[in-house]
Formats: structure tokens, sequence, C-alpha cells
């Protein structure tokens, strides 16, 4: 072990090196005026897989889909195959001017890398292709890896189904280790057991054919966006708790979190109140939570004084372990439309649907991720849930249902994902890097002893 852990440290710095380079490539796929440059950042994740001594490395997509990358590195015989996942499409930045730094212009400030896709996914990335190298100095790998790296998965991953199907014998393994979850804290690392499911929508509410003066005609008469507002406010109780009817909450006996750390990581103002009820694990994790995502309205700079005939708003679900995503959706849909202030026309048009994951970390490979993990941080492998979603693991556990699931990551509360100023903990870095090398080199003793 003292060998491996050596030889990790030694090809950090190119690791380093690497993301900082694939972070200056704003692979937006989500953003058509990015495609090239998701095709671009494709490409040089393809070149590191063949500088990293690949056996097969190919750019592939499914029609219309995003460029995804599979390698192939072959183990010896009787070891078995590891599926290595990332992806290497990033968020958009929200606004490069409230960065600290630019986000594609990698920084380190108190032991953090900041830029956008540092800790998601890049990292990820290059955690997966640090460890290859590692062996790959010190005779080979001890196990058969697939390496694939995916690039639309901040879209939803909706082609992925179709590329699991036509790459489904090259991309077949007896584990799959899913890189883009995160760990509760930079020296405590995670097995990720349980994501939270999603459905979204938007919601239109119509009062008038025209626009309207809010003089002559205000009084009798609503406006939309106020209407909007007052349908909006039916997603909640007073006490901020989930009201639309028919949806899955859970308990959970995992210890709580602490709510001053809590407070600050998401960076809550002074005095304001959390909503909900429960603890905050199972808020976080075991209950559904609504939030409105962005409203179709005149800006205040240029409101006029009519009354508005219409008004938008896109609304996410997030949806608890064990709930029927197609029911919430209607769930969703039923409370929206029953729910019409003033007998306001509401049309409601569904967007994603995801079903959340839900798994029993029971078996060898679990056993010897927790051995490996520990032994790496220096601290106890612990069991946590997401609340946020990661539609992509369910559609692995479907196509491949004899391989085991692991689900870690390199991001932690600080991360920021999908925020401004995302960053990356460079020792935590390392210590995933560590975790995932220990953890093959175990798979492929115990088969191949």
């Amino acid at each position: 072990m003292s060998d491996l852990r050596t030889v990790v440290a030694e090809v950090l710095p190119d690791a380093r090196a690497d993301l900082e380079r694939l972070v200056r490539i704003p692979s937006i796929w989500a953003d058509p005026a990015h495609h090239d440059d998701t095709r671009r950042s494709a490409e040089a994740v393809a070149e590191l897989a063949r500088d990293a001594g690949a056996e097969s490395v190919d750019v592939v997509a499914a029609e219309g889909g995003a460029p995804a990358v599979i390698a192939h590195w072959p183990g010896p015989e009787g070891t078995p195959t590891v599926l290595l996942y990332a992806h290497h499409d990033v968020q958009p930045t929200g606004g490069d001017e409230q960065w600290t730094s630019p986000p594609f212009e990698p920084t380190e400030r108190d032991g953090r890398l900041y830029g956008r896709g540092a800790a998601d996914d890049k990292a990820g990335v290059m955690l997966h292709l640090a460890v290859i190298r590692a062996f790959r100095s010190t005779g080979g790998l001890p196990v058969g890896v697939t390496l694939f790296i995916e690039g639309e998965e901040e879209s939803g991953s909706p082609t992925l189904t179709a590329l699991l199907a036509e790459h489904h014998e090259r991309l077949a393994a007896d584990v799959i280790i899913i890189a883009d979850s995160g760990n509760p804290a930079t020296d405590v690392p995670a097995l990720t057991t349980s994501l939270r499911g999603l459905v979204d929508c938007t919601v239109e509410v119509s009062m008038l054919e025209r626009p309207a003066h809010s003089g002559v005609y205000g009084g009798p008469v609503g406006d939309a966006l106020t209407a909007l507002c007052r349908l909006m406010a039916t997603l909640h109780d007073d006490k901020g708790r989930v009201a639309v009817p028919g949806l899955v909450h859970n308990t959970s006996e995992a210890p709580d979190m602490d709510e001053a750390t809590f407070r600050s990581d998401v960076a809550l103002l002074d005095g304001v109140e959390l909503i909900g009820t429960g603890t905050l694990v199972e808020r976080l994790w075991q209950q559904p939570a609504i939030a409105v995502l962005g409203i179709d309205a005149p800006k205040v700079a240029e409101a006029a004084n009519v009354l508005l005939p219409s008004a938008r708003a896109a609304v996410s679900l997030r949806l608890a372990p064990g709930q029927d995503a197609a029911v919430a959706q209607r769930s969703l849909t039923e409370h929206l439309t029953g729910h019409a202030p003033w007998g306001a026309q509401v049309t409601v048009t569904p967007g994603a649907a995801a079903a959340p994951f839900e798994l029993d970390a029971v078996g060898a490979v679990y056993d010897a991720a927790r051995r490996t993990f520990t032994e790496a941080y220096g601290q106890s492998a612990v069991e946590i849930g997401i609340g946020g979603s990661i539609p992509f693991i369910g559609e692995f556990a479907r196509a491949f249902p004899g391989a085991a699931v692991l689900v870690t990551g390199v991001g932690d509360p600080a991360s920021r994902w999908h925020g401004i100023d995302e960053s990356l903990h460079l020792g935590m870095f390392a210590s995933a890097t560590l975790a995932e090398a220990l953890l093959l080199k175990e798979l492929g003793d115990t088969n191949n002893p």
C-alpha cells in the first residue's frame, strides 16, 4: 500500500495540470453556442486516454446527442472489469461577472481550485485517469477498466439510454464506479446510497387576451403575474412543507447534520428560517422539495402600467426515494390546475422526469470500498443520501443488473456545484484518487490471488 500511495502522489501534479486544461474548455452542451467546445472537450479526454495507454479509444454519440468517450484497458485474466464513469460537460456559469475569478480560468486559492467543472465533474474525469496512470507506472492495472466519460449529464442525459444500448457489450462490467457525487466533509469519504428523483414543468397562467391599463381596469380585473404568484404560494404550507398531495415522504434514522454548519455551507442570511419539518437529513434526502426556478415577466426597469395578460413559471419538484416519477408529475399537474386563482386559465407543460434511486450497499465490493476509502482518508467511510438527482444511475442499474454500483465523488459542501465560484478541494482530490486506486487493487487481488 505504501508503494501505491507514493505512486499516486507522483501522478497528481500532472493530473492537476490536465484538469486545469479541461476546465479551460467551456463544454456547456446545454448551450448550442458551446457544442463545438463540448466536442473539443471530448477529443481532449480521448487524447488523455490514449496517452494513458488505452487499448481502444472512441468518441461516440447517439443521434442528436453529445460526444462521449469510451476507452478500454485489459486486465489480468480472471479479474473483473470495472467501468469508471464521469462526465465532461458542465453547467452554465450563471454570470461570469459574479465569479471571483473567471469561471474558465482555473485559479487556486487556499487549497481549492476554482473554475466551472473543477469539481463537477472534470475532477471525476481526472480522478479516473490519474488512477489509471498510477497503475500503468507500476506494471499495469489489476483489473480490466472501461472508461466512460459522458457529455450531456448536465442536460439530463437524454441520449444515454441509446448509448448504453448501442455500446452495451463494450460497457458491460462487474463493478461500476460513478464519480459524480460528493463527501460530507473533505476528510470524510462517503458512498452515496440514495438520490432524490426529479420532475419539472412550465406553468402558464392566463387572465386576459391582451394587456389592459392598470388604472382604468385595475380593481375588478386581476393580473396574471399576481395570479401566478398566488398559485406558486399554494405549493407549500405555512411551515414550508410541500403541499402537493400524493407524494412520498420518508423518515431516516441517519445522524442529523449540524444546523449551524449547514446554514454556513448554504450561505443562508441571518434571520432566515429553514423551511419544512423533520431532521435536516430527512428534508434533504427523504422528502420532496419544490422550487420555482424562473418566471417570465417584464423586468422592473421595463415595467409599464398594464395588467399582464399571462405569466409563466418553471417549477422543479425533487422526489423522495420510492416515488414514481409519473405519479408525481400527475400529482403536480393536478395541484396546479386545481388551485387556479380567480378562475384563471392554467396550462401545465411537463418537462424532464427522473426516477429516484436507492441501493443497499451490501456485499464484498461495498465492503472493499469501505475498507479502502477508510484507509485513504484516515476516517471511516459513511453512507449518505443526496438531495440532488442523477438520472443516469438508474439507467446503469437497469442496463447492467448484475453489476455492483458505487457512487462516489470529489465534491464537498463548499464545492458549490452548479453555483458561482465552484471549486475542488485539492487535498480531497488526492485522497479520492488514492481511495479508488486502493479499491481497484483489492478487487484485482481478491479475484486473482
